[in-house]
């Protein structure tokens, strides 16, 4: 299945893979496993790869340029910028215009090509204008280095600015059953501007999978964030026990039913769950088979309306950096 990113935008696969996890993020990883895996989703024909060089300082991308040399063709790479890495994980934002050409650079060389499919910047810094950052960016396109613009977690405001600037294609933002809030300002903005959703965590770094049980079994950053928490935990898992419940009436898995249900939000909405293991990315994939009825959507609605999630989806001190 493939949509197209944005008004202007080229068709990609409507379900592409999220690396993060490939490096680190969540425990442990094979790296000969995740090239495994970035191998069969192009072999899939799922080609939108999305990566960031502070994904454990450059190592994902790296891992990415492994695992499409020779099949570059075949790879739409997304690429996201201007967050700093630091010994104790997300440093500070960086929008510089200078930033941006080093950083661009650095990853051409880690990618092993030549150009960037998608270049996003990863986060709006408070301090340089957008449209400073955007510029940046513009030029990056005028000389063939980067084909298309994209936002990550950007206020309605800071989108309107960047698309005055140069054409924005895409915005990446957190987006599933219990992370909605952007339905309110900023999806009716991206719509009216032409511009396209990539919806990550879809499936809530992995609690809508049903596979979580208590919050004692988590050993990576997940720990942290308040919505994985002691009562937060539970009141959460009160309400994937209610899609698992919807999931087997459907003879899918609750993965499988939470991705459908972010497709089924709209034509413009493609969606990069993350996974490092073949057999999640062919579970994934398969959620393209799950049609979603009315009555379905509806059900779907009453158990997870916006704003039922328990806990913010970040450590409050990460919380003052997104949607600027």
């Amino acid at each position: 299945m493939k949509r197209k990113l944005g008004k202007n935008g080229p068709l990609v696969s409507a379900i592409g893979l999220g690396c993060m996890g490939m490096s680190g993020a969540y425990g442990q990883s094979d790296e000969n496993e995740s090239i495994a895996t970035i191998e069969k989703a192009l072999e899939l024909g799922h080609d939108f790869l999305d990566t960031a060089d502070f994904y454990l300082s450059g190592h994902n991308e790296m891992l990415i340029g492994q695992a499409i040399k020779g099949k570059r063709d075949k790879a739409f790479l997304s690429v996201k910028a201007g967050m700093m890495a630091s010994p104790m994980g997300y440093g500070a934002v960086n929008g510089h215009p200078s930033h941006i050409y080093h950083s661009v650079m650095h990853s051409l060389q880690r990618l092993k090509t030549d150009y960037i499919d998608l270049y996003t910047i990863a986060r709006v810094d408070p301090n340089v204008p957008i449209e400073e950052t955007v510029g940046a960016l513009s030029e990056l396109v005028t000389k063939g280095i980067v084909k298309y613009i994209g936002l990550s977690e950007a206020s309605a405001n800071s989108i309107r600015k960047a698309a005055a600037t140069h054409p924005v294609t895409t915005l990446q933002i957190e987006y599933s059953l219990w992370t909605r809030d952007v339905e309110v300002e900023v999806l009716p903005t991206i719509r009216e501007l032409g511009i396209g959703l990539v919806a990550y965590s879809p499936l809530s770094r992995g609690f809508l999978s049903g596979e979580l049980k208590n919050p004692e079994d988590l050993k990576d950053n997940r720990a942290h964030m308040p919505r994985f928490q002691g009562e937060n935990f539970y009141k959460n898992l009160e309400l994937v026990e209610k899609i698992k419940k919807l999931a087997a009436q459907k003879g899918c898995s609750p993965s499988q039913l939470a991705i459908a249900w972010v497709l089924a939000q709209g034509q413009d909405i493609i969606t990069i769950p993350g996974t490092k293991r073949v057999k999640y990315l062919e579970e994934n994939i398969a959620s393209e088979k799950v049609t979603l009825t009315k009555d379905d959507l509806q059900s779907i609605n009453a158990i997870m309306p916006i704003g039922i999630a328990s806990g913010t989806r970040y450590p409050e001190k990460f919380m003052s950096i997104l949607n600027k």
